[in-house]
Parts: C-alpha cells; structure tokens; sequence
C-alpha cells in the first residue's frame, strides 16, 4: 500500500451517507473538500471534533470548500449521531474499511497494552480536481477544525 501525500490523487470512493444517499469524491469536482477520518460516532473527541466542523461550516462554504466525515459507523448510526447533536456535516459510511485503507487511516492501534485495528483520526484537504492539497495525521482535535479553515481560506 502506497502512503498518499500531498500533490497525490485522492482514491476515489462511493460509499452510503447520512440520510439514505450515496456520496462519490467526484461529487466536490470543482469545489474543495475537507475529508475528516474519525473512529466512531458519539465518542467524546469525535463528537467534539464534528461539532466543531459543523459550528464553522458557512465559513468553509463561503471559502469554496465542502466537509464530509468518515468512519466505518453504519449509515442509521450516522444518523442518530447527527440527531442527536444537531450536525449540519454529511457522515460517509465505511463499513467495508476500503475507503479507510485506500487512504492510509485503518491502522493498528494500542490502547492499554492491547492492540486493536481502528481509525487514526486524520484529515485530508482535496483541492478543485481531486488532488490531496494537504494532509493533517494524528488530529488532535482541540483548534484542528479552524487550522483546516485557515488552510482551506484564501
């Protein structure tokens, strides 16, 4: 497996969203995407972190740039989670774990001294034509969403 970087081409992927639709990368076409990678829904920095995209979204709208989160959460958790604290983000569902793995965030984690495969939270910023402008790994989640704003604002 090939480690994306940035000036790469961001894989593709169609995969089922919040709400019953599907979404494609090919959708942002000619807009900016700010991709976030996160390990599961209503969990604390999670919930934080989406929040905390969702609070600044009309200012990534006004800069050009759409925000989709990911984890392998299902399609009707997305949904609760997004219910549940008022989210105005569209939530992709990986539950096969390709997309994950074709962006290099399925990874083996430790927590305690025991080891578990899962999420390392992550950011990808996709330019107009679907190239990776800019990569954050290991978020943490305090001021990430407006140093990806500051990134994505001319």
């Amino acid at each position: 497996m090939v480690l994306l970087a940035e000036g790469m081409k961001a894989p593709e992927f169609t995969l089922p969203r919040d709400g019953g639709e599907t979404v494609t990368l090919a959708q942002y076409s000619g807009r900016k995407l700010v991709l976030f990678f996160y390990p599961k829904d209503d969990t604390s920095g999670c919930t934080t972190e989406t929040i905390a995209f969702t609070a600044l979204r009309e200012r990534f709208d006004a800069a050009g740039a759409d925000i989709l989160g990911m984890s392998p959460d299902s399609p009707a958790k997305h949904d609760k989670f997004i219910a549940k604290h008022e989210l105005n983000v569209a939530l992709a569902s990986d539950e096969e774990k390709t997309t994950l793995e074709a962006y290099g965030v399925w990874k083996e984690k430790s927590m305690y001294g025991k080891k578990y495969m899962g999420v390392e939270r992550s950011t990808f910023l996709v330019d107009e034509n679907g190239t990776i402008e800019k990569i954050w790994r290991k978020v943490k989640v305090p001021g990430h969403a407006e140093a990806v704003l500051e990134a994505v604002s001319p």
